[in-house]
């Protein structure tokens, strides 16, 4: 994935599919570009306005959330 920190989103309430694959030209969301490779967004259903964080790296361990595991990698 591209970017170093998370990407930081008010998000509205609704179900959300993040990228898994790092190959979306529409990152965090998915734009279909894992077909074929056996991967699959992250499914997400928020139920009210919120700031999230959402991982970038890929190494966070509660995917699609970030939970910090960028900062290993600095």
């Amino acid at each position: 994935m591209e970017e170093k920190g998370p990407y930081i989103i008010t998000e509205q309430p609704g179900i959300k599919q993040y990228c898994s694959c790092g190959r979306s030209q529409k990152l965090p969301y998915c734009d279909g570009s894992h077909k074929g490779s056996g991967l699959h967004p992250a499914k997400v259903e928020i139920d009210e306005e919120k700031i999230v964080a959402i991982c970038a790296c890929g190494r966070s361990q509660n995917f699609p959330f970030c939970d910090g595991s960028h900062k290993a990698e600095q």
